[in-house]
């Protein structure tokens, strides 16, 4: 049989992808298993696959000023050893990492011991960990046209990024059930990431009145963001954080508002979503979600607007000229070359352990 290991982690961006490609891997008949941290987000997200996990000791890779600094090195040297142990003992035919800081020692243990490697970069720009990832892979897939020129040539691969396929059955009616709305107003879904966005919640709640004069809203707000005073409104439900409906609110939204996280605007391409993205600003990350939001714009799948920008006026008119222009963006979406991200690298996956 077939063996595989996947690694990935720190945040639920790290892990999703990976588990996308868990049917078809099942499907191949792969003997699936996951290195991560000890108690990472990752080990929750996994264990409830039935997937082995497997903990090592991992350090973050801060480019910034702390103690931790100091002593971290020591704990991903640590890791190393203890990646490098797991993968003497289980014999995998080959890796495939979807970044994070604990990707690193499995990687480099990876290629220590001879075996193939894989890695996904989600953003336009490689983040630290796969930076230190790149020389000891054989294929490294990317999600944006800009992000091959970046990377080796001979290694470089626009796969786009694998997203669930359960997202792709939803059902339009159940979500009329769910929410309650009727079929008279087309409907806007509103996405801040599983924390919220302040900038989007914000941006969203100060326009309702103008917004459900034209449109219903679903308003996906984050944890500890619900706003009680809103929750009579008329063509507006709000709700912390969604999980089993999600694939059934996507099919009944006619236009999405979302910030511009690598695998978020990866499902709204792979859903055909017109939208209009809200980055993370640059003085509050390193500015990848500006970037991927701006590949998206380029290539006609999105429209943007910065949160230094953000005016009711300049708000209200995107949102009205992205719903006249759907049709347009929804097209772009269609004809786009990274929408078999999942067959793609499954064939890359399949190669190197036919190799």
């Amino acid at each position: 049989m077939k063996r595989i290991i996947l690694t990935g982690g720190g945040t639920a961006g790290h892990v999703t992808p990976n588990i996308a490609l868990l049917p078809r891997l099942k499907e191949l008949q792969y003997d699936i298993h996951y290195i991560g941290s000890y108690n990472g987000i990752e080990k929750e997200l996994i264990e409830q696959f039935g997937i082995p996990y497997h903990g090592i000791s991992s350090g973050k890779l801060r480019r910034y000023f702390s103690v931790q600094n100091f002593t971290d090195p020591f704990r991903v040297l640590k890791g190393f050893g203890e990646a490098q142990k797991l993968i003497k003992l289980l014999k995998p035919d080959v890796i495939f990492s979807k970044g994070g800081f604990v990707s690193v020692p499995v990687v480099m243990a990876g290629k220590k011991c001879k075996v193939p490697v894989i890695i996904h970069e989600s953003d336009m720009t490689p983040g630290l960990a796969n930076k230190l990832s790149i020389p000891s892979a054989v294929k490294v897939c990317c999600n944006f046209p800009e992000t091959v020129e970046l990377l080796p040539a001979d290694k470089a691969v626009l796969t786009g990024s694998p997203i669930r396929q359960e997202l792709l059955e939803g059902d339009a009616e159940k979500a009329r059930n769910f929410t309650g709305f009727t079929s008279e107003k087309p409907v806007i879904l509103v996405i801040g990431g599983s924390l919220g966005a302040v900038a989007v919640n914000n941006a969203v709640r100060s326009n309702l009145p103008e917004l459900l004069k034209d449109f219903q809203v679903i308003h996906l707000c984050g944890r500890g963001k619900l706003d009680p005073t809103l929750n009579n409104l008329n063509g507006y439900v709000q709700y912390e954080y969604i999980k089993d409906e999600l694939k059934d609110l996507f099919a009944l939204t006619d236009i999405v508002i979302s910030r511009a996280g690598a695998n978020a605007i990866c499902e709204l391409l792979a859903l055909h979503k017109p939208n209009l993205l809200i980055p993370l600003s640059a003085n509050a990350s390193r500015g990848d979600q500006i970037l991927n939001a701006r590949s998206f714009e380029r290539q006609g799948f999105s429209m943007v607007l910065e949160e230094e920008e953000i005016t009711s006026e300049k708000f209200l008119s995107c949102v009205h000229t992205l719903y006249d222009n759907r049709k347009q963006y929804a097209d772009a979406m269609s004809s786009s070359h990274q929408q078999n991200s999942i067959d793609t690298i499954i064939e890359l996956i399949e190669s190197a352990v036919n190799e």
